[in-house]
C-alpha cells in the first residue's frame, strides 16, 4: 500500500465510505475560507497541505477547521452561521497567519458529506480577498502552502503532484469562471450560497459524487437518466459535469 499513488488511495477510501453500511459520527460544524488575490493577470487562491497524520491528511485544502466552542457568541448560542464566520477568521490566522476581517467574508457554499462518512464535517465555505502580509504556516498541522491559479491546481492534481477533496475540486471549478478578485467578489455577492449534500455512487471506473439536480442523486444511482450534477472520481481522471 505504501507505493500506491495518492489518488488510488483516496479513491479506495471513498469506496469504503460509500459501501461500509456503517452510520457516520455526529456531524461536526466547520468553516473554510478561500483567500483570493490578483497575480499576473489571473485569479489565485491560497492552498495549504495538511499534515498526513490529521483529518484530510496530505490533502491540499483552503484554510479552515472545526467550529470551536469559543467561536459561539454566548448571547446568541444558536447562531451557527455567525459561529462559522468567526471560526473561518480564526482558522485563517492560526493556519496561515492571515488577518481576515469577518466583514470581508462572503458565503459561497455549504457542504454536507455522506451520512456514512466516518467523520462528518458540515462546512461553510467563505470567500475573501487576501489581506496584505506574508503567509505564515506552523509546520505542525500545515506543512506547505502555495498560491495557485485554478488552472495550475487542476494541472498539478492531474499530474499526481497534489491531492484534493471533492468539495475543493468543485470550488476550484466554480472559481475558474472568474478572472479577478473584483469580478469574483461581485459575482458571489449576488449569489445565494449553494448547499451540497453529497451522495456517492460506485461505477465501474470508480466512485462518483452526486449532488442536487442530478437525476440519480436521491437514489445514489449514477445510471439514472436525466440531468447531471456530479463529479466522477475515476482512475481515468476526474470530471465535473453539471447540466445547465
Amino acid at each position: 500500500m505504501a507505493d500506491e499513488p495518492q489518488e488510488t488511495l483516496h479513491e479506495a477510501k471513498l469506496v469504503r465510505w460509500a459501501t461500509s453500511g456503517n452510520a457516520g459520527t455526529e456531524p461536526i460544524p466547520a468553516a473554510t475560507v478561500i483567500p483570493i488575490r490578483d497575480r499576473h493577470g489571473s485569479l489565485e487562491v491560497l492552498m495549504l497541505r495538511r499534515n498526513s497524520k490529521i483529518a484530510f491528511g496530505g490533502m491540499w485544502v483552503f484554510p479552515g477547521g472545526r467550529v470551536d466552542p469559543g467561536d459561539t457568541d454566548p448571547a446568541h448560542p444558536g447562531d451557527d452561521f455567525a459561529a462559522a464566520r468567526r471560526a473561518a477568521v480564526r482558522e485563517a490566522q492560526e493556519e496561515a497567519g492571515l488577518e481576515i476581517s469577518s466583514d470581508a467574508l462572503l458565503p459561497l457554499s455549504h457542504w454536507t458529506p455522506p451520512a456514512i462518512t466516518p467523520r462528518r464535517y458540515l462546512t461553510w465555505f467563505f470567500l475573501a480577498p487576501a489581506p496584505a502580509g506574508e503567509v505564515v504556516i506552523d509546520g505542525g498541522e500545515i506543512h506547505e502552502h502555495m498560491w495557485m491559479s485554478t488552472a495550475q491546481a487542476f494541472a498539478r492534481r492531474d499530474a499526481g503532484e497534489i491531492e484534493i477533496a471533492p468539495p475543493t475540486f468543485v470550488t476550484l471549478h466554480r472559481l475558474s469562471a472568474w478572472q479577478s478578485v473584483t469580478e469574483t467578489l461581485d459575482a458571489v455577492r449576488d449569489l445565494v450560497p449553494e448547499r451540497f449534500e453529497t451522495h456517492i455512487a460506485i461505477e465501474d471506473g470508480g466512485p462518483t459524487a452526486l449532488w442536487h439536480g442530478d437525476a440519480g442523486w436521491s437514489a445514489s444511482d449514477a445510471d439514472a437518466a436525466g440531468a447531471r450534477h456530479r463529479l466522477r472520481m475515476h482512475k481515468s481522471g476526474w470530471s465535473y459535469e453539471r447540466t445547465a
